[in-house]
């Protein structure tokens, strides 16, 4: 698919150019759409045609905003108000459960390809345990809890973020239950999306980049998406650096965040430009990336993501999507990824062991690596009913907010989406 920056002006240049394009867009123009971007649409999703004339003149209006005023004038103050702050959350979630006790972490005499036969297994009943949490819309679940006091009431949450968050590191699952659970959540974030092609955590807080970003990576057969209608305004919200700003504020939205602001956040730079690709509007924030690895001075760079290792992944998923450009991080990316390892081989916490591997995976490392002991530890981390444990994947770690603390965001089914895809990369490389 084509990157979104200057997709619909190639539309437009294809039609002037080519009559018979031109006439297939204006009959039918779904199929003209689908044909030439190569995607399929969302269920229900019409597209439109116009053409001008030099006696028509033709306006488009943009659809009204999903939330009413009176939503956005509750919102504005929603974060002093805990009434409307219980509505962005859900039940009362329940204790973490404890992790499984480990069962050692030496590598067995099995075979690597009867290890490889196990890691798929393990890799579907994690799929089933995530299949039973996420709800009939498609979004994902994570747990709001306290990371400063374990006393205060843990609850759900739906945000898209999560959703796209998780469904990612799924993408490259071929198993039919990971494909359909991508299919339902790209319905959900296509449901919550708002014009030009944003979102937000929480309906009290501002439009935001990580969370746009990352949802537009998921719903990339929507066309808004497609033809990079959020794009002059994610461009509009760089600093003076060329770096992207993390909350997209306009003069009429909840103001709740400038207290913590802490803007050029690399997780969400990395994320951006995963999305955007490599163009010459976002080559300050590659620089900037860059030099942050290259120095190796990421501490304190990034507000919301607590371990160097998730900063690590999400930028080694960007090199990715933007290859060859940011190929020459690779092998510093692998050095630091790999300068975080124990004495034993491993990574932390297995969240933090899932998204080192992973992120090895994607910068050529993996190999590096004893492969076939990380499998095993990854299953020996895994309950019987297919889960892994809640860990801290994301929150405010700088700010201490008052008498509500610090707050952090994780849950089983986060765990387990990227230990899922740190077991489908790992075992790819075992033989039978």
């Amino acid at each position: 698919m084509k990157e979104p920056i200057g997709a619909e002006d190639f539309l437009v240049s294809r039609a002037g150019e080519d009559d018979d394009f031109r006439e297939l867009l204006l009959e039918k123009p779904s199929e003209a759409f689908e044909k030439e971007f190569g995607v399929t649409l969302p269920e229900g999703h019409e597209i439109h045609v116009h053409e001008e004339t030099y006696s028509s003149t033709h306006v488009v209006l943009p659809p009204r905003r999903k939330l009413s005023d009176a939503e956005r004038s509750a919102a504005k103050a929603g974060a002093a108000s805990l009434d409307f702050l219980r509505k962005t959350l859900y039940d009362p979630a329940p204790p973490a459960r404890p992790a499984r006790e480990p069962t050692g972490a030496r590598s067995t005499d099995a075979s690597a390809g009867a290890v490889a036969r196990a890691g798929r297994d393990s890799i579907r009943r994690g799929l089933a345990f995530l299949e039973s949490t996420i709800d009939k819309n498609g979004a994902w679940h994570c747990i709001r809890f306290n990371t400063a006091d374990s006393d205060i009431p843990r609850h759900f949450e739906r945000p898209p973020f999560v959703s796209a968050l998780c469904v990612l590191a799924l993408e490259s699952c071929n198993e039919a239950r990971a494909k359909a659970m991508r299919t339902a959540t790209k319905r959900y974030l296509s449901d919550t999306i708002e014009y030009p092609g944003f979102w937000r955590y929480y309906s009290h807080l501002p439009q935001d980049l990580d969370s746009t970003a990352l949802c537009s990576l998921v719903v990339g057969n929507h066309p808004w998406i497609i033809l990079g209608r959020n794009v002059p305004r994610i461009l509009e919200n760089r600093d003076e650096k060329g770096c992207f700003s993390t909350w997209v504020l306009e003069e009429d939205e909840p103001n709740v965040v400038s207290r913590f602001r802490l803007e050029s956040d690399p997780v969400v730079n990395a994320n951006v430009i995963a999305y955007l690709g490599d163009c010459p509007e976002t080559k300050d924030a590659q620089r900037w990336l860059e030099a942050l690895i290259a120095g190796d001075s990421l501490e304190g760079t990034s507000k919301w993501y607590p371990d160097t290792v998730a900063i690590y992944y999400a930028i080694a998923r960007a090199v990715v999507r933007v290859q060859p450009t940011l190929d020459q991080l690779r092998p510093i990316l692998a050095d630091r990824i790999r300068g975080l390892g124990d004495k034993s081989g491993g990574f932390g916490n297995v969240l933090q062991a899932a998204q080192a591997v992973s992120a090895l995976y994607n910068v050529g490392s993996l190999e590096s690596i004893d492969a076939k002991r990380h499998v095993e530890r990854f299953m020996n981390s895994q309950r019987e009913d297919g889960s892994w444990p809640e860990l801290l994947a994301f929150g405010d770690q700088f700010l201490k907010w008052g008498a509500v603390g610090r707050i952090g965001h994780g849950s089983e089914a986060v765990t387990s989406a990227f230990c899922i895809e740190a077991l489908g990369r790992l075992v790819e490389t075992l033989r039978d």
